[in-house]
Order: C-alpha cells, then structure tokens, then sequence
C-alpha cells in the first residue's frame, strides 16, 4: 500500500508539473503576441506614438510668434548703468521699423538670483523674423558697439527660444505698478503634452484677477522647460491669489497630476525697469 501511494503521488506531482510548465508556456506566448497581455500590462505603459511635434500640438496656430527670454547676470556695481544702456538700445529697436521685434518686458529680480536681469523679446513671424533681425545687427555698427560696452558689465548670460502655449493669453502691455512672479518648471522629458493638457484646463482658474501674463514653452535652449508669468498688486494680493485657486473645483486635481511631471522649478520676484512695457 506504501507503495501504491509513493507511486501516486509523484504522478500527481508529475501532472501538476506538467500543467505548471503548459500554463508558463502559454502565458509567455499570450503576453509576446499582444502588447496588451495582463501581466505585461501591469508593468508596462503603453504610449501612443505622436502624430505631430509638441511645438505644433501646443502653440497657437494663429500667430507664428517666437519669443526669446535672455538672464543677464550682471555685475552688482555696473545695475544701474546696464539698464540705462539697455533701456536706450530697446527704445531704438523699437523706433526702427527695419527690426522685425520687440521687448516685451524688461526686469530686475527681487527674489531669487540676485543682479540679474530678465528679459522677454517678441518676433512677429518666427524663425524667419529672427534671423532677419540678427542679420541686421550684426551689420550694424552702433549695436556691435553697444554689445562691447555691455559685456564689460556682465558676469554670464544665458537665453532660451520660446513658443507660447495655446491656452495662455498673448502678453500685451500693462500699467502699473506690478510686481511680477516668473515660475520656471523643468520637467520630465516625454511630459510636456501632459503638462500642456492639463493647464488648458486649469488655467481658467487663474485668470480672474488678471493676474496670467504669459506661458512659454522652450524650443532651443535648455529643453522640457516651461515658463509661466504671473503679475500681482503686492506680495499680499499674491498670496491671495494663489490661495483662492485652491477654493476652486478642479485646481486641486491639476495641481496632482502636474506635481509628479516635474523635475524642478524655480520661483522669481521681479521688478519691471522704467522702459518696460509691462509694468
């Protein structure tokens, strides 16, 4: 009778083995014939491949507008010299129809990187516009002058090439007196269309107090870089501003989503110079 029962149970074991193996074998063919296999599914997310770059996805298709955003960092005896020089050079920029831009804001930081200027160009007509522009100045002697004269304030100097979300406002010209919040995002590569996605539909709940400037996303430069401009009253009317945004249905949802896309973000208070247009 042992046996019997030795015998018995390794041809039970002996099945079950072979039905073990039959159900490996055959999960295995199951996942690598189907990209939806349930096991492969709980570790791997699919991505729909894109059909269009990003810039065309998010950026308006009724303007063909290119922005650059320059930080100087400049010395801290040289400030007040830099932005008279800078001021006069804007000034003829604009008086000059030959130039295909125009600054859209000028500032100095308050909080953040100390003696450092920020600035925001326009170009009406993209990348064309832009390198008409550059072909112009460098041709033209006062301005090579001009960039002599400011190099001998400044300590580094970086810019990006932006393009302006759909959903954002064009930044136009505003009085003042404002005080004004750059907060840049760098995010996780691959995100940006989430991102995009999901401000088109927060960006309503910061818009009553007039207080959305503009939104850009970088093109040449540091990549997967987001910058939102904000302007308030006071530092007061700032803080609540952004605490009524969290009174509302759906700014709590956004603020989950886009949390985990960045990698990191960085917050400026600026003042604008006596010749910017936003003010």
């Amino acid at each position: 009778n042992m046996a019997v029962s030795c015998r018995s149970v390794q041809r039970t074991g002996h099945v079950l083995y072979r039905c073990s193996v039959y159900l490996h074998q055959a999960s295995r063919r199951f996942s690598e014939s189907s990209d939806k296999g349930w096991f492969r599914s709980l570790f791997v997310h699919k991505v729909d491949a894109r059909k269009d770059a990003h810039s065309n996805l998010l950026s308006k298709k009724e303007t063909s507008n290119l922005y650059k955003i320059q930080f100087h960092n400049v010395k801290p005896e040289c400030l007040d010299e830099y932005n008279s020089l800078e001021a006069e050079v804007q000034r003829r920029l604009h008086q000059d129809q030959d130039f295909p831009c125009e600054v859209v804001g000028s500032w100095n930081t308050w909080y953040g990187e100390q003696d450092q200027a920020v600035h925001l160009w326009r170009y009406r007509g993209g990348y064309p516009a832009l390198t008409e522009c550059l072909q112009k100045l460098r041709a033209n002697k006062e301005y090579l002058e001009f960039r002599k004269e400011r190099a001998k304030m400044l300590i580094s100097r970086q810019n990006q090439l932006l393009l302006e979300f759909s959903f954002w406002n064009e930044p136009l010209p505003r009085k003042g007196p404002n005080l004004y919040e750059l907060r840049t995002y760098k995010l996780k590569p691959g995100t940006m269309l989430e991102w995009g996605n999901r401000w088109a539909r927060a960006i309503k709940h910061r818009q009553e107090n007039n207080e959305a400037v503009g939104g850009f996303f970088s093109q040449i430069g540091d990549l997967y870089v987001v910058h939102h401009l904000w302007a308030y009253e006071s530092l007061q009317s700032r803080e609540e501003t952004r605490n009524s945004a969290w009174q509302k249905e759906g700014w709590d949802v956004n603020v989950y989503y886009t949390v985990p896309l960045v990698r990191s973000m960085e917050s400026r208070l600026m003042i604008p110079t006596k010749s910017s247009p936003l003010q």
